[in-house]
């Protein structure tokens, strides 16, 4: 048996407008998003799970406001009267919870883009409130943050997710491969994002790329099915 040529291909992650699907779980944190000129307060917190989106709400955001994005990682105290120049999102909020000098320099910042005349939007896997922030200050302004939220994929959403997670690796999978995926993986985003990584990794064993018989064998693989 000839072994299949295996050649490499970058991942190019697509975070147009355009790229991304809107369906009903996603309708209203999409909606709010484009009307970000009307946020309440000029800030917003974008929630999700893994997956979900977030990142490429925010370069969609980026593109249209011209806003700076910065994951709450890296902030530098020397870094704010700079960011907040123009509309600035911080990514992974969560990430900084409980490390008090990444906290401080979040508040100066939060405090200085809105003195400044300046939007904020935040981006997180759950509700401020669960947070676990212990700067109270910064507690408080985060709690008091209005919020858009995504949830799991229906159907719709989940099937569009699979080809744009495909696309990205430069993958054509058959029809019905996907619409198997839809029907029986585990409903999540992360999910799907570990399912197309195995299927590009078993499909180099086959000549006949990411078809039905795959879908199944890697599902069983994973022990990933949802009857």
């Amino acid at each position: 048996m000839t072994e299949q040529l295996r050649i490499t291909l970058p991942v190019r992650q697509a975070l147009g407008r355009e790229d991304f699907y809107v369906a009903e779980a996603n309708s209203v944190a999409v909606s709010q998003i484009e009307t970000w000129r009307d946020w309440p307060g000029r800030k917003l917190v974008l929630s999700g799970p893994e997956g979900s989106g977030k990142s490429h709400l925010a370069h969609v955001w980026a593109a249209d406001s011209g806003a700076l994005i910065v994951d709450a990682t890296s902030l530098r105290e020397e870094d704010v009267p700079r960011l907040v120049l123009r509309p600035v999102c911080v990514e992974d909020v969560p990430k900084i919870a409980g490390n008090d000098q990444a906290e401080r320099v979040l508040l100066h910042l939060h405090n200085l883009a809105l003195a400044e005349g300046q939007t904020l939007l935040l981006t997180a896997d759950r509700p401020p409130s669960a947070w676990g922030l212990s700067l109270p200050d910064l507690a408080s302004r985060m709690n008091g943050t209005p919020m858009a939220s995504l949830t799991d994929p229906d159907d719709l959403l989940l099937g569009a997710v699979l080809l744009k997670l495909f696309a990205d690796r430069q993958i054509v999978p058959a029809p019905d491969a996907v619409t198997y995926l839809v029907r029986h993986m585990h409903r999540s985003f992360a999910m799907a994002r570990r399912i197309v990584d195995a299927l590009d990794e078993a499909a180099l064993a086959q000549p006949k790329g990411i078809n039905r018989p795959l879908a199944i064998k890697v599902l069983q693989q994973l022990d990933t099915f949802d009857d």
